[in-house]
């Protein structure tokens, strides 16, 4: 899904390209996708784009009327732009097209599931609606702020990092890679960390999505980002399951569970100790290995 730092950099590409231009028509291929029926689709076509915006993991796209197409890509869902495009031959994955006068931006989604959407919304109770209230990362003033969202409940490191009520747009992906940076066991409890642990937390999350941010924006450049995906080889443990650690050399491990997983160290962050992965643990029952070097 994209999180973050994928969002700001599509946000940035369409604001060179869509921003101050109208939006002519929205071509929509699946029924699935239009979450709202107020204010009707056909409210947008022929306004202004005068701004763009990020709520969440959602992409918003305001425009002169006080409307908002908001966006959400989920999991498989991605965004294409051509400029001076004719109608072309569509995929399967196809859902939907926006044209504008300045060129057209296609929204697809791989897989049979369709989990993407898009809202339309009046104003700024309109967006609210749609925000489950996370806090930016970057607008909290300094570590004891961060903190005190972050033990405002008693989960798990990931669990809380990827909670939007919580925090915006952190997810799957780069929560791995911050607890990576952090040094710190996915599954420790918040109100468990320490005061120098909490430091070394939010200051992690800011370097690790700072620095994906920049790594994007490089590998766009003047483009559209087209190669938006979870898995990137300069990631230090997510997606790399039993590959070696950047940091230490040892196998990186995961715990899977429904469609995620979760990517760790067991030498920088479980001090040696492998987490019970539910499936295998319970079909391994006393056969399950407690630590990296067994």
């Amino acid at each position: 899904m994209p999180e973050y730092p994928d969002i700001v950099v599509y946000i940035e590409a369409l604001e060179k390209r869509i921003q101050g231009h109208r939006l002519e028509r929205v071509l929509i291929a699946s029924p699935f996708l239009l979450r709202t029926a107020v204010p009707p689709l056909s409210s947008v076509e022929g306004r202004q784009v005068v701004e763009l915006r990020r709520l969440g993991k959602r992409i918003c796209v305001g425009l002169e009327n006080n409307h908002w197409l908001v966006l959400h890509l989920m999991i498989a869902g991605r965004l294409h732009w051509k400029e001076n495009a004719g109608t072309g031959k569509r995929s399967k994955r196809h859902l939907a097209a926006f044209e504008f006068d300045s060129g057209r931006l296609t929204l697809t989604e791989a897989g049979t599931q369709r989990r993407a959407s898009l809202h339309v919304v009046e104003g700024e109770e309109g967006l609210s609606d749609l925000d489950p209230g996370g806090l930016e990362v970057f607008e909290l003033p300094d570590a004891r702020a961060f903190a005190a969202v972050l033990q405002s409940t008693n989960h798990t490191l990931k669990r809380a990092l990827t909670d939007p009520r919580l925090f915006s747009g952190i997810g799957n992906a780069y929560s791995d890679e911050i607890l990576f940076e952090a040094r710190l066991s996915p599954v420790k409890l918040t109100q468990k960390l320490t005061s120098d642990e909490l430091e070394q937390l939010y200051t992690a999350t800011r370097a690790t999505l700072n620095l994906w941010v920049a790594r994007l924006r490089e590998e766009t450049g003047a483009g559209f980002p087209e190669g938006v995906t979870a898995f990137r080889k300069d990631m230090s443990v997510h997606g790399r399951y039993k590959q070696p650690c950047l940091r230490c050399g040892a196998k990186i491990q995961r715990i899977r569970y429904a469609s995620n997983e979760t990517n760790y160290c067991p030498v920088c962050q479980t001090g040696g100790k492998l987490l019970a992965d539910r499936a295998l643990s319970r079909l391994l029952r006393s056969d399950w290995p407690k630590s990296a070097e067994e």
